[in-house]
């Protein structure tokens, strides 16, 4: 079996909600996350991130269990609020300082930094003022890119969005996710303005002319497996799998959306009688106050795109369903603690999809982990041990999922866990653990799972 080549780039990756904590510390301003995990029964245990695990002050220590696990990349975050308390002007150099900090200790160890420019911590100063609703947003987000992209030397690859379909449709449609709305109409405003930022972050990127430096997005991915192979049934998949893969994708290299998301928008928005023939975009653009030339300028050229995959979907046509006929299926098989079904080869399916769809552009998994409900084992010597063979079983499968898309022509490029540390899963709270290592949240010890010496054996021997 031919093996991955020898530059792929291993990694882990978290996000700075997630882990970081000190959320009033050194001048760091309110996200909408600081906000919403504080409201009353929006996250399922009860808990915040106020402290989550503690990386704003034990980021050394994390360093150490990057090089112990010998990845070559480490795909973290900026918190937004952290560098621009408001979103925008006065910049909190104290902020700024600890990612530059973590980038120059990161290239000591040669380890390659990932930087995500935005994952989901939108200023809440922004927020009040409209948010991702409003077009000035997009523009402010540029600035904040921009800045980054100054000041933080040596960052080889940056992420301008992660999931935003996620952060669109849990955020403004089923209010799972901050801010909580549930505002279809809305929802299309923010998904617009995502694009726009997006773009408007890329086109900074190369006004900086920055060597050895490249740019992507990161989406979310899923194959949608139909429950029959009835027609409708089939094609209500399609579509769907359409909507949630290409959303975001597809702009950024024909200037259009997917037909499929534009009868979605339509139907959400206006019923049956809006999913009509015609130029879709240049109606919905008119009824939303929308100018219609930005989508020309959504087509920009990106120098990778990151895959999110995490489990399938599965779907059945249900003419009483609120999701315009589809009906969300339950996992067939062995499903992780989040209830997701472990499915490594659609993986495979997504990767060769992204390679077909859109060649020429190497393609990164992003993230793709586990959540299970470990345990800690106390020695007789009185070390601890955390056997966590499943994940360790479920990394191993996805690793292979990708080293046959590989095999099939797809450029993949690079594969990250998520995540290395267990941290605040947004809506679950501290409840689910997808790290590699285990993190005590009463004392905040850090101590490497069964998996995370599993990863490091895959990482020391190129995929095995």
């Amino acid at each position: 079996m031919a093996g991955f080549p020898e530059d792929f780039l291993w990694g882990v990756a978290t996000s700075a909600y997630q882990i970081e904590g000190a959320v009033t510390e050194d001048g760091r301003g309110p996200s909408i996350w600081d906000i919403f995990v504080h409201i009353p029964g929006k996250i399922a245990d009860g808990t915040v991130g106020d402290v989550a695990c503690d990386h704003y002050h034990r980021w050394e220590e994390d360093v150490n269990l990057l090089a112990e696990l010998g990845v070559r990349a480490y795909r973290f975050s900026v918190s937004w609020p952290r560098v621009l308390p408001e979103g925008k002007g006065a910049v909190n150099e104290r902020g700024l300082d600890f990612y530059r900090h973590l980038v120059e200790a990161l290239h000591s160890r040669g380890i390659a930094p990932v930087v995500t420019i935005y994952h989901w911590d939108l200023p809440f100063a922004l927020y009040e003022k409209g948010g991702w609703a409003e077009r000035d947003t997009a523009k402010y987000f540029a600035e904040y890119a921009h800045l980054l992209y100054r000041r933080l030397e040596g960052v080889p690859y940056w992420i301008t969005l992660n999931e935003p379909f996620v952060a669109t449709v849990l955020g403004y449609v089923t209010g799972e996710h901050a801010p909580g709305e549930q505002d279809p109409r809305k929802a299309v405003r923010v998904a617009h303005h995502f694009l726009l930022g997006h773009t408007l972050a890329v086109q900074a990127f190369r006004d900086e002319h920055l060597p050895g430096s490249k740019i992507g997005i990161t989406n979310l991915m899923t194959r949608v497996l139909p429950a029959s192979e009835d027609r409708e049934v089939v094609e209500f998949a399609y579509a769907f799998e359409r909507l949630h893969n290409g959303l975001f994708v597809d702009p950024l290299f024909t200037g259009h959306y997917p037909r499929e998301a534009l009868l979605a928008f339509a139907r959400i928005l206006w019923g049956e009688e809006g999913a009509r023939d015609g130029d879709l975009e240049a109606y919905l653009y008119a009824q939303l106050d929308l100018p219609l030339e930005d989508l020309e300028s959504f087509r920009q050229p990106v120098d990778f795109l990151g895959v999110n995959y995490y489990s399938p979907t599965r779907v059945a046509f249900n003419p009483e369903s609120p999701f315009g006929g589809l009906e969300f299926l339950p996992p067939a098989g062995e499903a992780t603690a989040m209830g997701w079904e472990v499915y490594p080869e659609g993986l495979t399916e997504v990767l060769l999809d992204v390679h077909s769809r859109y060649p020429g552009v190497p393609i990164l998994v992003t993230e793709n982990g586990a959540a299970y409900d470990d345990v800690v084992e106390v020695l007789p010597d009185g070390t601890k041990r955390i056997a966590d063979e499943a994940r360790a079983n479920y990394i191993q499968a996805h690793v292979q999922a990708v080293r046959r898309a590989v095999e099939q022509g797809a450029d993949v490029r690079g594969y990250f866990v998520w995540s290395l540390l267990d941290n605040f899963e947004w809506a679950h709270g501290l409840s689910k653990r997808f790290g590699l290592v285990y993190v005590d949240y009463a004392t905040l010890e850090r101590i490497p799972k069964a998996s995370f010496f599993a990863y490091r054996e895959i990482v020391r021997t190129n995929g095995g």
